[in-house]
């Protein structure tokens, strides 16, 4: 045995205890069962407690009688392992306050290796505590801070993995936090496509250390995704190093979901220009179209408007289409809309938009056409059909290019090119009163007039042939040439339908032709009105008494009311307005025939 191996030798205790009484540090001596053999003087000095009363479990006295359970539980299981251990507890100092101290025990063996003494030192921990304490109520309080927060808030590890999420993070998802923290919530949350996507892209961004950001669909608790646009940033100590991202979510779904629309839509409109229309091959080579194509190259470089008329069916859209395409804006969206196919109720919602709850059933925010058209063009079909109200509206988007979406009290600026048709006589609209004068001329800067098919019959062959091959090429069907019969035909015919009737006349027959020449039956085609005899006498004397019988029998029966579905307008199949200023005109009084 070496004299210098202290673990088999026995403690010498009054040489022991002289030097536990000159450490700095509070230290005691305990016998094999725990109990106390002496303190040192450090010890006494702290705890104001004598030796004598320190002896066995006197020594309980100092510590904190919330710890003294767990100290005891924790001294019962160090004994029974014979081997050293730890404990962190508070000790009762002298003046009654309590301190946090790390006791520390091992133990002294005898030759035989039994345990013949016990020795521990107490460190004061309490300024470590109080710091730790200070920095989980800080925690705490931060926690408070970024809950109150309706934004959505991730915090990371610098390995990008989730230490904790704010409660606008567990109300969207309907997470709890323990769900948050588990190793696939991204898997669960995200969507698996925009996972894929950004993946390396994310993995790349985090290892640089930099702020980045990435829009990424999340899963609501309701089963609905919804677009986010999440940025990162990174938090660095004081010396620079990484220690956390904090990741914020903004809801970018509206918007994306507008980029969407209008990019869908482009680009279907453009499918079907491509599918089905002759845009930018406008068939025919007569005077009357060579106007129109000039008219077209004139106006289309510049940003005005455009008026187009002409019969139902002559291509007035193509014209539109040429124009836009021909433009600056080609190369963003071309909106149409049928001004005649939607409901005067909501014709200013579906052009300008509305806000939530602007009127029933108004649920959410909706982006109307002009919004999807801003740095486009937007067509306005038949925009003779449009309400007053809408006029108003339209006009100020003309003159200010400005609007405000139904219900809202906030100008929207845009910058959209206006480009109108209509088959109706505005100026004869002007005239009764049911056509804004102002929103006429505005739209009327550059007046283009589609010519009817019947007056440019020198394009009919052309136009015939273009489409003979392209139906068929549609149907997969090998037609070698024209019957000179159906070429004559259509030459000779007044074509009602303009170009339209055209195109299905002849889909029609190359689908049902099982020929190679190209041949339509006659009887497919209108016969031509007869010409009527015009009596003698005061013509528009007798229209107008009739007229104002017609009218007044309608008002008659539907009680003097003009408008709504039991109104006279729609039993005379007839637009409010148009009722109104012909009423106006024959100087009809409809409360005549009101009934009380």
């Amino acid at each position: 045995m070496k004299a210098s191996d202290s673990r088999h030798q026995l403690p010498n205790t009054a040489g022991s205890r002289a030097i536990l009484d000159a450490l700095p540090a509070i230290a005691w001596c305990k016998l094999p069962d725990g109990s106390n053999e002496f303190v040192n003087r450090r010890w006494q000095d702290y705890t104001g407690i004598p030796e004598d009363e320190a002896r066995g479990q006197g020594w309980q006295a100092a510590v904190h009688p919330d710890d003294l359970p767990k100290l005891t539980e924790k001294w019962a299981e160090i004994v029974a392992s014979g081997q050293g251990g730890e404990f962190e507890g508070r000790l009762r100092r002298r003046d009654g306050v309590f301190c946090w101290f790390l006791a520390r025990f091992e133990p002294v063996r005898d030759d035989a290796g039994e345990i013949v003494r016990w020795y521990g030192t107490s460190t004061d921990i309490d300024a470590l505590k109080q710091a730790e304490a200070k920095l989980r109520e800080d925690e705490r309080a931060l926690r408070r801070i970024t809950d109150a927060i309706p934004q959505a808030i991730v915090v990371q590890d610098p390995d990008g993995i989730p230490v904790y999420a704010n409660q606008a993070v567990l109300d969207y998802t309907g997470l709890t936090m323990d769900d948050v923290l588990t190793a696939d919530f991204r898997a669960g949350i995200f969507h698996s496509e925009d996972l894929k996507h950004v993946r390396e892209q994310r993995q790349a961004a985090l290892a640089r250390g930099l702020p980045f950001e990435i829009e990424q669909r999340a899963l609501r608790k309701d089963g609905q995704y919804r677009w986010f646009l999440i940025r990162y940033n990174p938090f660095r100590d004081e010396e620079g190093r990484l220690v956390s991202w904090y990741a914020t979510g903004t809801d970018i779904d509206e918007r994306k979901r507008a980029e969407d629309r209008t990019r869908n839509e482009n680009v279907a409109l453009r499918e079907e220009i491509v599918r089905s229309s002759m845009f930018e091959e406008i068939v025919g080579s007569s005077d009357a179209l060579r106007t129109v194509l000039n008219q077209i190259a004139k106006v289309a470089p510049t940003d005005s408007t455009v008026l187009i008329q002409g019969e139902t069916g002559t291509g007035k859209e193509l014209v539109a289409r040429a124009i836009h395409s021909r433009s600056r804006r080609a190369s963003r969206a071309f909106i149409r809309v049928n001004c005649a196919a939607i409901p005067q109720s909501l014709i200013a919602s579906e052009l300008f938009g509305h806000e939530k709850g602007a009127f029933t059933g108004a649920v959410q925010r909706r982006l109307g056409r002009f919004e999807s058209a801003d740095g486009g063009t937007i067509f306005l079909d038949e925009i003779g059909e449009l309400p007053q109200e809408t006029q108003i509206a339209l006009l100020r988007v003309l003159q200010e290019r400005e609007f405000e979406r139904v219900g809202g009290n906030e100008a929207i600026a845009v910058d959209v090119r206006v480009l109108a048709a209509t088959n109706k006589d505005l100026t004869a609209a002007v005239r009764d009163g049911v056509f804004r004068a102002d929103l006429f001329y505005r739209l009327n800067v550059v007046p283009i007039q589609v010519p009817a098919l019947r007056d440019r019959r020198g394009d009919i062959r052309l136009l015939v042939e273009y489409l003979v091959e392209r139906y068929a090429q549609k149907a997969g069907k090998r037609i070698r040439s024209i019957s000179q019969d159906t070429l004559e035909l259509f030459e000779t015919y007044h074509w009602p339908g303009n170009i339209r009737e055209l195109q299905n006349v002849i889909e029609r027959a190359v689908i049902l032709s099982d020929a190679e020449v190209f041949r339509v039956d006659a009887s497919w085609l209108t016969p031509a009105p007869a010409e009527s005899v015009v009596p003698s006498g005061s013509l528009p004397a007798d229209l107008a008494q009739r007229e104002k019988a017609i009218i007044e029998d309608a008002l008659r029966y539907a009680h003097g009311v003009i408008g709504g579905a039991t109104g006279a307008a729609a039993k005379l199949g007839l637009p409010r307005q148009t009722l109104e200023s012909r009423m106006r005109k024959l100087g009809i009084d409809r409360y005549r025939f009101k009934t009380s």
